[in-house]
C-alpha cells in the first residue's frame, strides 16, 4: 500500500498515512481538526504485506543468494572445483 505524505494548511502538522490507492485523501488534520490536509509531492514510498514477500522470491540460481555480502549479485564459492575422474588418475 501506498505513503502518503499530508501537511495542514491551518496549523503546518505533517504526517505520514498508509491508504489504498482507491481510498479518498484524507481532509481533517489530527492535531487541530482543521478541514485543511492537502497531500504532499514526495518520493513515492510502498510497503509490501502479507506473507510470501521475501529477497528470494522470484529469483533462480545463484541469484537467489543476495544477502551472502557480495554486491556482484551472484554467490561467491569457496569450495575447490573436484577433479574429474581423467584429471585424478594423472595426478
Amino acid at each position: 500500500m501506498p505513503i502518503y505524505d499530508y501537511q495542514c494548511s491551518a496549523c503546518g502538522h505533517q504526517l505520514e498515512a498508509i491508504q489504498k490507492f482507491s481510498d479518498a485523501p484524507r481532509i481533517d488534520c489530527p492535531a487541530c481538526k482543521a478541514p485543511e490536509l492537502k497531500k504532499q509531492v514526495s518520493m513515492p514510498s510502498f510497503r509490501l504485506s502479507g506473507s510470501g514477500w521475501y529477497e528470494t522470491d522470484f529469483k533462480t540460481g545463484a541469484k537467489k543468494n543476495l544477502a551472502s555480502g557480495d554486491s556482484s549479485g551472484t554467490a561467491a564459492t569457496t569450495a575447490k572445483p573436484e577433479k574429474s575422474a581423467a584429471t585424478a588418475k594423472a595426478d
